[in-house]
Formats: C-alpha cells, structure tokens, sequence
C-alpha cells in the first residue's frame, strides 16, 4: 500500500457522498413536478423513521432487572415534554441525551 492510497479512498469515498446528496436535485429538477410516490413517501417516512429509531433505541432495556428501564424512560418523557413545550427538535434529542447520560453515570 503506498503512500497516494489512503488519499485515493478519501477522494472516491467523497465522490460517492456527493453524488448521492446532488442525486435528488438532478433526478427532480426545481422546476418538474414529482412522482406521486416521491411525494407520498416524503410524507410517510419521516415517521416511520423516528418509530424506527424508538424501537431500536428501546430494544435492549431490560425491564425485569435493575434499573427497570427507569433512564431510558425518564429521558424518552423529558424528550417529549422539552419538544411539546420548546417545539425544537435539536434541543430535545441533546437534551435527553444529556439527562439519560446523567442518569446512567450518576444515579443509576
């Protein structure tokens, strides 16, 4: 392996992470309409993603030995009522990861 390989990988692996963010924009253009499928799955993912990532996020608490899943739970409701009462995704994710992290190293 030489020296220009490392640069070779960075240099392809950026292409294909360009060409996939600049794919959308050239296959529907500004001015085009979309298929209906394309706008009905825009609609529709978004939720199925965050359903998605819950269940993963809940898969591996236990909830028949100690600590009984109480972080995970405690942060899942203080994301929820930091996002019902700021309506700011950001601030309720890193805030629920800041109070589950809390939870877990210092009360738990």
């Amino acid at each position: 392996m030489t020296n220009l390989h490392p640069l070779f990988q960075v240099l392809i692996m950026a292409a294909v992470i360009a060409f996939t963010r600049f794919l959308p924009f050239i296959a529907f253009p500004e001015g085009r309409k979309r298929p209906a499928v394309i706008t009905y799955l825009g609609s529709v993912l978004p939720y199925a993603i965050i359903g998605m990532l819950v269940v993963y996020c809940f898969k591996g608490v236990s909830v028949f030995q100690y600590p009984y899943g109480l972080p995970e739970l405690i942060a899942a409701a203080f994301v929820v009522g930091m996002h019902v009462w700021l309506r700011n995704t950001l601030i309720s994710v890193f805030g629920g990861v800041a109070v589950y992290m809390l939870l877990v190293q210092l009360v738990f």
